[in-house]
């Protein structure tokens, strides 16, 4: 793990505001995601919500999203 991404999981999200999508059925079937420091983000199954959530610095969130938006992934 890269000195950045260690920072990531250093941060303490205790209090942190977590969203989904306004799309969602409302039966905890998705993941929730919060902002970070620098642009990433975090992102964690709103079903176990006390599990370790996955940390994404901002260039790979938005290599995530791009590729969503261009249908490759």
């Amino acid at each position: 793990m890269n000195a950045l991404k260690e920072d990531l999981y250093a941060l303490d999200l205790s209090n942190a505001v977590w969203r989904k999508s306004p799309r969602s059925n409302g039966a905890n079937n998705c993941v929730e995601i919060t902002d970070l420091p620098g642009g990433g983000v975090a992102m964690r199954d709103s079903k176990n919500p006390e599990r370790e959530a996955l940390r994404y610095t901002a260039a790979e969130w938005n290599a995530f999203r791009q590729a969503i938006l261009d249908g490759t992934l």
